[in-house]
């Protein structure tokens, strides 16, 4: 009861606090985008969006995003949904954010391993490459702007990323949001591969990524949910980020198997690869309550695991799934996450 009842305060004060925050903003938008190396034959799409005729921005006012296990970063992050997309949301805020595509996703190079059939090589794409290819990012940033530090912002498998990444790296970041974060598995992964062993790729209709979408949503809240014509135009431009799987039929995204890999070896396996309390900054554990893809259970276990952070939030949102941002209630997440980054709190002494 308790736990309910803290949820609705929590939404309560954000829906309050969402009639400043979802004025449209005034500050007009500059994209740019990069090709980072990584390692060797290894290119990361990096997209940037900032306030036009700024180039100078302190670390407390720097984001870099990273994605899930199956879709890319742009077509949730940066997708026009309701005139604006969140990564526009938070440029229009005074900040510089950054996303990007881990190798095998999106615009990043696809692998050898993705032009012959999945079955022919193992798992790629592991959280460990994701993680070189976020501080590949990460200094990028760091040198182009000339900080020592930037906000990190995972979603789902991108949280067990940022996690790792900030457990050994926390002198780069300034604050770490964890949305949908991932933590010791004790339900079943809604991302299969199927029997045998893992192929190096999977795909993915746009049938499936619905039915995933919807998992858990009462049947009373499924025709709502998704404002018209949203989960259309996302289906749109993930399957067209992915030339070779646009063309079979039906048309499917195809997405690397090494978090598959990784989570039958670790968080699915009662294993944690990182430490959490060697994160050493302030921390934002964010949800939506019918989230089956990483359930409540995940981030109440990792809450109190954060003993090094100076100070930590978790944040349970109503009426919201996995992909909360794409639907009805995203300004919830938006406000939230925004309330965070911008905090200047600092616990007393």
């Amino acid at each position: 009861m308790l736990t309910k009842l803290l949820t609705l305060f929590t939404a309560l004060f954000l829906f309050s606090g969402c009639a400043s925050l979802t004025k449209e903003a005034t500050a007009k938008i500059e994209m740019e985008e990069f090709r980072v190396t990584s390692e060797p034959g290894i290119e990361i799409y990096v997209r940037n969006k900032h306030p036009a005729g700024v180039s100078k921005f302190a670390s407390d006012k720097t984001l870099v995003y990273v994605h899930g296990a199956t879709y890319p970063s742009e077509t949730a992050f940066d997708l026009q949904l309701g005139g604006f997309s969140w990564m526009d949301y938070i440029a229009q805020r005074g900040y510089d954010v950054y996303l990007l595509d881990v190798r095998g996703y999106g615009q990043s190079t696809r692998p050898a391993q993705m032009q012959r059939p999945p079955t022919e090589s193992p798992p790629f794409a592991t959280t460990q490459d994701a993680m070189r290819d976020v501080d590949a990012v990460v200094e990028f940033v760091k040198k182009r702007r000339g900080i020592d530090k930037v906000n990190l912002l995972g979603w789902s498998w991108g949280t067990a990323t940022m996690q790792w990444y900030t457990s050994l790296n926390s002198h780069k970041v300034e604050k770490l949001v964890l949305f949908a974060p991932v933590w010791i598995r004790q339900t079943a992964s809604l991302v299969q591969a199927g029997p045998g062993p893992i192929p190096a790729y999977r795909s993915v209709n746009m049938a499936q990524a619905k039915a995933r979408w919807l998992t858990g949503v009462p049947e009373d809240k499924k025709a709502d949910l998704i404002p018209p014509g949203w989960f259309e135009a996302w289906a749109q431009a993930t399957i067209a980020t992915d030339p070779q799987g646009a063309a079979q039929n039906p048309p499917v995204l195809r997405a690397p198997n090494g978090v598959v890999a990784d989570g039958q070896k670790y968080w699915g396996n009662g294993v944690i690869p990182w430490k959490p309390e060697d994160i050493k900054v302030p921390v934002l554990l964010i949800k939506a309550e019918w989230d089956q893809d990483t359930p409540a259970y995940m981030a109440q276990n990792l809450f109190p695991k954060l003993t090094g952070a100076p100070y930590k939030r978790y944040v349970e949102l109503g009426e919201g799934t996995h992909t909360i941002i794409m639907e009805k209630n995203r300004m919830l997440m938006f406000a939230g996450v925004q309330d965070f980054l911008d905090s200047n709190f600092k616990p007393e002494k």
